[in-house]
């Protein structure tokens, strides 16, 4: 992600977790007793992918991925199951685009070979436990993980055209592990919690081409998504 995204960011946790630190007020005491209690997300994602390349009849085999930042909105379910643990179930829309860039074929006679521009929306559920500190006035620390299931409606995975045709298929269905960090603000009518966390691939998620000997497929073993989103909860 970029340097003044990540700034940005950062620069919000760092003021929020002031102007708690300030607050003499104790806002929402009892919000943390309720068994169940619902909200909504909005954030932003950097995802790529991991390469892992075997030997092939492909020589020189060098593939490479370039990624944009994407966009995520969803709900929240929190099951409050002890004072400091809760599980949350996150179901919510995430986006973003990618180019795959295979370098062995920059040569070839069509330029157009070398490149495959992957723009995917997932419906991204994740079922996360999260780690809670005690409260501290009006701010809350927290660590979060869990797993995760991805719908890929852009897979492609069932289209008969390969990259043979200019087609760069995935998997429809993918699962996920996320670990990250956080910190929960409660405010005068809403808690707001900012967290970040690392989303890795444990499934491969090519769809490989019919051919043994493809020139975009055959020299991957495997392909997972791996990234970063920063969330922006209301809760």
């Amino acid at each position: 992600m970029s340097k003044r995204i990540l700034f940005f960011c950062f620069s919000i946790l760092v003021s929020s977790t002031f102007f708690a630190q300030r607050e003499r007020v104790d806002y929402l005491p009892t919000f943390d007793k309720r068994p169940l209690h619902y909200g909504f997300y909005l954030g932003l994602n950097q995802n790529d992918f991991k390469l892992n390349l075997k030997e092939s009849s492909i020589t020189d085999a060098n593939i490479t991925v370039e990624s944009t930042t994407g966009f995520n909105v969803g709900l929240i379910a929190d099951l409050r199951l002890h004072k400091n643990l809760n599980l949350r179930l996150e179901p919510g829309l995430m986006s973003n685009s990618k180019n795959i860039i295979f370098n062995h074929l920059n040569g070839s006679s069509n330029p157009q070979d070398s490149i495959r521009e992957v723009s995917s929306t997932y419906l991204h559920v994740p079922l996360v436990f999260k780690f809670s500190t005690d409260r501290y006035k009006n701010f809350r620390p927290y660590l979060l993980a869990g797993v995760s299931y991805d719908y890929n409606f852009s897979s492609n995975e069932d289209n008969q055209d390969d990259n043979s045709a200019g087609q760069f298929r995935m998997k429809t269905n993918n699962f996920m592990y996320e670990v990250g960090v956080g910190v929960d603000f409660y405010l005068y009518y809403f808690k707001f919690s900012p967290s970040i966390r690392g989303v890795f691939a444990m499934n491969n998620e090519i769809k490989y081409d019919d051919d043994p000997n493809s020139r975009w497929t055959a020299p991957v073993n495997f392909m997972g998504t791996r990234g970063i989103f920063i969330n922006f909860a209301f809760e």
